[in-house]
């Protein structure tokens, strides 16, 4: 699970889909795009990512207040290089409808990478972890979008529902989940719903090339890994307060970590007290969370909470980053050895490559 990590700046133009303008676009997209069929001649492949290709612009910014996930499933009459080519066709006419309101980062799950002759590197399904309860119904997709934005939930709303019009036909959706950070002053980092920081850690946007590839044929790509988090809120909020700093690693008040002084302080992971004992606890969340457990390898950890009800609230966890094997090593630490696991359930899960985007902001895949 995540609870360390957090990230404006205009780059190329965004993978995101508007109002009007998306249904304009859309009605031109359904009368051009090409039809998926299971022709036995198919057209050659496109050429590869160009060598201008540079990541998606949501991985370039500052963490946004609000944000929806949308997952969507392709037909199974959606196949071949006809059914890559509607699909590229859709993605295009969705990032330039919506000029940069809401961002939007766009992933292609396993079975679309399997199915369809897109350029992307292979991918398989997140294996099991020890402790995971996922819903079916809510994991898993062939695309994932998420979308953030500043102007609160109901222009992400109004973005997906127009996505959906758009997509009829060639795409099915199937869950959606929506996040949220408190109310944040300026500069500071947003607290999870067990009232810590969350994001510290997160590189920030000038050191960002560490969660793409950076050389290569899918240089500017990268993976997303989805979670939606169970937190048990009461049984934690009901730990000491020195407790609960135990279990994360960090003050509840400042963000600083055990031993530290402010919240930008590295852990001190070899600092014992005279008894042995580390400073930062060895089953602390910090400690099996720290990028020096993987050889300084960084994820983008973009964390919203939710509240979908009485006893079912937790944490929107989106991480970004080269390889999901990062976050299968992480997560395998976390479920075995983090004292923060007896407080959290992974209930959802999903993967997915992010495309890098061209030099018109569109995915190239």
């Amino acid at each position: 699970m995540h609870s360390s990590p957090s990230g404006h700046r205009p780059l190329p133009r965004r993978l995101i889909l508007g109002g009007a303008a998306a249904l304009t676009a859309g009605a031109a997209l359904a009368a051009t795009a090409p039809r998926p069929t299971r022709t036995t001649a198919e057209a050659p492949p496109p050429p590869g990512p160009a060598s201008a290709a540079t990541p998606q612009l949501l991985l370039t910014e500052r963490q946004s207040p609000h944000t929806l996930v949308l997952a969507y499933d392709l037909p199974e009459a959606v196949t071949g290089h006809s059914g890559a080519a509607a699909l590229r066709a859709l993605c295009a006419a969705w990032t330039r409808s919506l000029d940069g309101n809401p961002r939007a980062a766009l992933a292609l799950g396993p079975g679309a990478l399997h199915r369809l002759p897109l350029n992307a590197p292979a991918l398989a399904e997140l294996p099991p972890f020890p402790g995971d309860r996922l819903d079916p119904a809510r994991s898993g997709a062939d695309v994932l979008i998420q979308l953030c934005g500043a102007e609160g939930p109901e222009r992400l709303a109004e973005a997906a529902a127009a996505l959906d019009r758009r997509a009829a036909g060639l795409l099915t959706p199937r869950w959606r989940q929506a996040g949220a950070l408190p109310a944040t002053a300026p500069g500071e980092t947003p607290r999870n719903l067990f009232g810590f920081k969350d994001g510290t850690a997160n590189p920030a946007p000038a050191e960002r090339d560490r969660i793409w590839l950076t050389e290569g044929p899918y240089a500017g790509g990268c993976h997303l890994v989805y979670r939606r988090i169970a937190m048990d809120t009461a049984g934690f909020a009901a730990l000491p307060t020195e407790r609960q700093e135990e279990v994360f690693g960090r003050r509840k008040e400042d963000g600083s970590p055990l031993g530290g002084s402010t919240e930008q302080d590295e852990p001190d992971l070899y600092a014992k007290y005279p008894d042995g004992a580390y400073v930062v606890p060895a089953t602390s969340h910090v400690r099996q969370a720290s990028p020096r457990q993987d050889g300084g390898a960084r994820m983008l950890r973009l964390g919203y909470g939710y509240q979908d009800g009485p006893g079912d609230e937790g944490l929107v966890f989106c991480a970004y980053l080269r390889d999901p094997e990062h976050f299968v090593r992480v997560q395998r630490r976390l479920a075995e050895k983090d004292a923060l696991s007896a407080f959290t359930e992974h209930r959802a899960s999903a993967v997915g490559w992010v495309p890098p985007a061209g030099p018109d902001g569109v995915p190239v895949f």
